[in-house]
């Protein structure tokens, strides 16, 4: 088993790696260098990851400072703000990181069945 998958995405990989994966969750995570509640997330998300090894899910991480076009296309008021994607379809949507508890009760809501 494996910790999820984690990518770096902009414009033009963000289709490909958050829209067409299918049979897994995708969780974006739009952050931005200098915000306080995404550096605590980030120190967090190794963490994190481990509690869900062998999940079906990975993360696509998103500069929203660097590809603004994408925190507009998804309406984005602040970071870090997490999109959560399943077969192309946004499941929901989660704006600051409010705690281990909290972030990981909700992926797992989301998480596709056991294959």
């Amino acid at each position: 088993m494996s910790h999820p998958a984690t990518y770096d995405a902009n414009t033009e990989t963000f289709d490909a790696l958050v829209l067409q994966p299918r049979g897994e969750l995708v969780v974006v995570d739009f952050w931005g260098e200098g915000c306080p509640n995404c550096e605590v997330y980030a120190a967090a998300e190794p963490a994190l990851l481990s509690e869900l090894e062998g999940a079906r899910m990975r993360v696509v991480k998103v500069n929203a400072y660097q590809d603004e076009e994408l925190a507009r296309r998804f309406g984005l008021f602040g970071i870090p703000t997490f999109l959560l994607f399943r077969d192309g379809k946004l499941l929901g949507k989660m704006s600051q990181y409010y705690g281990r508890e909290y972030w990981l009760g909700v992926i797992r809501e989301h998480l596709p069945p056991a294959a």
